[in-house]
């Protein structure tokens, strides 16, 4: 068993030691999990929040799973609800729009599917996607795909980090950045 490498960050405040991941030959990357690091997701909230106090919106989207808990905890301090853009259909989600993207961190194709009850939530709003990491961008295409399919206006697009080339995300508010590791 190979000895595992770690990148250390501060986020928020909060310093963190993520794991290195190899996601083909060459290549790895920082994996941010915030699922159940309270401390770390409180405080990016309260950070997000005032870094978004200019940006007007309704409503925030994101995709299932990793980042459910940064919308959630995002959506108290701001006052505003939010939505999950589901990964797998079920038959009580109705007339549901779907999209299609492509994860960096397993390589394969994954739907994002906005139920219907929440069709309704966006249509006509303006929106806010959110995510735990913005790499290469394909959940943020097809958050966008779907949003647009139902009518939202995107307001803007927000992440606790970006990753790769950091040009292509100066748009985004964020709360730092991840490099890509090559061997």
């Amino acid at each position: 068993m190979s000895k595992q490498e770690f990148y250390p960050i501060e986020i928020a405040g909060i310093k963190r030691d993520l794991r290195l991941f190899q996601i083909k030959p060459g290549l790895r990357i920082a994996i941010l999990n915030i699922l159940g690091d309270t401390e770390l997701v409180q405080a990016c909230a309260r950070e997000l929040a005032a870094k978004l106090e200019k940006v007007e919106y309704d409503i925030l989207v994101t995709a299932e799973a990793k980042s459910i808990p940064i919308a959630h905890a995002l959506s108290v301090e701001v006052k505003k609800p939010y939505v999950v853009l589901r990964k797998t259909y079920k038959p009580y989600m109705g007339d549901a729009l779907q999209a299609e993207t492509l994860s960096i961190t397993t390589g394969q194709p994954q739907t994002l599917i906005l139920d219907e009850k929440d069709r309704a939530l966006v249509a006509g709003k303006k929106v806010l996607t959110l995510d735990d990491v913005i790499s290469t961008g394909s959940t943020l295409q097809g958050m966008r795909m779907i949003l647009d399919k139902a009518g939202a206006i995107v307001a803007g697009d927000a992440a606790i980090l970006t990753e790769g080339d950091r040009a292509q995300w100066m748009s985004i508010y964020s709360l730092g950045h991840l490099p890509l590791f090559t061997d």
